[in-house]
């Protein structure tokens, strides 16, 4: 005996609401800068830094970059002393 079973209709894409993908976000422990606030969401109030919290921004972001400055100095300095001896320029 077969039984008359009904298929379930799905619902048709507009009729399904749309779910929005939640974004999550993961730390890795990797030093990236915050960017939520760039932007408003509506009429929520802009976090501002103080000066004191830029300045300590700033002179963190120097100091990491003081030793591949220095590097880079030194590597030009030894490509031109190695041209200038080179070119007997000494």
């Amino acid at each position: 005996m077969k039984r008359n079973r009904r298929k379930k209709e799905e619902p048709s894409a507009e009729e399904v609401p749309k779910k929005e993908q939640k974004i999550v976000y993961i730390d890795d422990g990797s030093q990236i800068a915050d960017m939520s606030a760039t932007r408003r969401h509506g009429n929520a109030p802009r976090q501002k830094s103080t000066a004191r919290e830029k300045i300590r921004t700033y002179f963190a972001v120097v100091k990491r970059m003081l030793i591949p400055m220095f590097c880079t100095l030194a590597a030009f300095a030894l490509v031109y002393v190695i041209l200038l001896a080179l070119t007997g320029g000494f």
